[in-house]
């Protein structure tokens, strides 16, 4: 019988639970992988008057043993794959990203953190928990220790479940995060390393807007958390050619403005095209009647009550004219807003009202009762409707942030709403908005929208969701924040109406034989 190997010393320290060994003088866990290196390296860090051998030796002593390889010590080795690193340049920019704390390797510790990662600049967090979620957040402010509030327009979280990280951009008027000496955490929502523990912990706050069943399928236990410094290189284009021919010009501006205008419906018998708007709550449909009408108006209006909740803040079903200025003549078109789709039964636009809406038989200001449908009356169900009050296009409205978040249940009643709409004629488009939260090289920069990689594959991923071309998702940022006209948001809202008109006739190219039969 061979001899009895003698244990470490370091064991006098650490209690080994499962995969994890436990520092018993503060309490941290780290990655347990068959022998004492990093126990040694966290005793050296964290308990330094223990007399034990100095952090140089002990990490020599280690490679010397063959505890741990050279591979291991700094520069550590990021779990991310090439493909996920390219999409987070495609998100950041012209970007390099240098690990600078991995919690497997360092332990789930706010000192150790702080001491890899404070004074770095922005960094970007990268979480993964043992159901296979990898989720996590940016920050352009460094870390510090100010304990201060602080303020960051280009923080976000993200989740990054499919082929492409979603973010959640902070909200507008809340700070990222406090710059304290605890784990890294955002807007004191999202705490990393809670404890000192292999654990992320959901605190209620307002900074940020995201549902934990998508964000990390509500299991809070991590199994690795590393930190990345992001180098940002000059913005410069990142990419050869548009994948959409796009013309950013005053011509072109005015061009479809004098199409949008004199539009005629292919049919005689209609005087305007009817436009329906559906999509979840917040996505932005009122948001894009105000800013049709800030176009044809001229500055910036507000006439749809429009903003951010959780619940719907349309409640009627409106259907809104828009005028060649304040005084001028109405357009060819009237846009049709609707209350909110949201994932809970009994809440939100009934999909039975959609039906409805599409055969004109819902009246203009009508109050939508989110538990039953509208109910026609025997005297008006036995009257037939025209053409002209039948909606001739309809248009999904999706948040580009939120495409990947977007939960099961929304998911499931907007593929019945499509199999219904399927079964009619009527021609089908979404408006993915919000790209330019989405993607923050289109937030400098609208006119780069058709050059980004990035909206390229949320258009990609909308397509695919939703069941609809490519070719029919058309990507626009409305007025939320400004005050004045912008014409490269002028010329892709411009263009995406100029589509639903022309979508519309095909409607009634379509129907025009069986009207000829009927």
């Amino acid at each position: 019988m061979g001899a009895k190997t003698k244990k470490s010393a370091v064991w006098d320290h650490f209690v080994l639970e499962k995969d994890m060994v436990r520092c018993n003088m503060c309490n941290t866990l780290l990655k347990y992988c068959g022998g004492t290196s990093t126990m040694k390296y966290h005793l050296d860090n964290r308990h330094r008057n223990m007399g034990l051998r100095s952090k140089k030796a002990s990490w020599r002593r280690a490679v010397s043993a063959g505890e741990i390889t050279h591979k291991q010590t700094l520069p550590l080795t990021s779990s991310l794959t090439d493909e996920q690193k390219h999409q987070f340049y495609a998100l950041l920019g012209d970007v390099e990203l240098t690990l600078l704390f991995k919690a497997s390797v360092h332990g789930y510790d706010a000192t150790t953190f702080h001491q890899c990662c404070d004074r770095q600049g922005p960094t970007l967090l990268v979480a993964q928990n043992k159901s296979g979620f990898m989720f996590g957040g940016y920050t352009s402010v460094e870390y510090a220790q100010s304990e201060q509030y602080i303020a960051d327009e280009e923080a976000f979280l993200f989740n990054f479940q499919g082929k492409i990280p979603v973010c959640i951009k902070v909200n507008s008027g809340h700070h990222a995060r406090l710059d304290d000496s605890g784990g890294p955490s955002f807007g004191q929502q999202l705490n990393f390393c809670y404890d000192n523990k292999p654990l992320v912990c959901n605190q209620e706050g307002y900074s940020y807007s995201f549902n934990t069943e998508t964000l990390y399928g509500n299991d809070t236990e991590l199994c690795e958390c590393e930190v990345y410094k992001v180098k940002k290189f000059s913005l410069v284009s990142f990419g050869e050619k548009q994948w959409r021919n796009m013309l950013w010009t005053t011509r072109r501006r005015e061009e479809l403005v004098e199409l949008i205008k004199n539009f005629k419906p292919l049919d005689a018998s209609v005087n305007r095209v009817q436009i329906l708007l559906i999509g979840p709550v917040g996505a932005g449909k009122s948001s894009f009647f105000n800013s049709i009408n800030s176009i044809f108006t001229g500055h910036v209006t507000n006439k749809a009550m429009a903003g951010s909740s959780s619940t719907s803040l349309t409640t009627q079903f409106r259907t809104y004219q828009v005028k060649d200025g304040r005084k001028g003549k109405p357009l060819p078109l009237v846009l049709c807003d609707t209350m909110g789709l949201e994932e809970q039964s009994g809440a939100g636009m009934d999909i039975e009202d959609i039906g409805s809406i599409l055969q004109g038989l819902i009246p203009d200001r009508y109050t939508f009762n989110p538990v039953a449908p509208y109910q026609l009356n025997e005297q008006k169900s036995s009257r037939s409707t025209s053409l002209e009050q039948k909606i001739h296009c309809v248009v999904y409205v999706i948040d580009a942030t939120k495409i990947s978040l977007m939960s099961s249940k929304l998911e499931e009643k907007l593929a019945v709403l499509r199999r219904k709409l399927n079964l009619i004629p009527v021609p089908q488009i979404v408006l993915m908005t919000k790209v330019d939260e989405a993607c923050p090289l289109v937030e400098e920069d609208i006119q780069k929208v058709y050059v980004s990689s990035y909206i390229k594959t949320k258009v990609q991923e909308v397509s695919s969701r939703l069941g609809v071309p490519v070719s029919c998702v058309l990507p626009v940022k409305n007025y939320s924040q400004e005050l004045e006209l912008n014409l490269s948001c002028d010329v892709l809202l411009l263009t995406a109406l100029q589509q639903m008109l022309r979508f519309a006739d095909d409607y009634f190219d379509d129907i025009s034989p069986m009207q000829g039969n009927s």
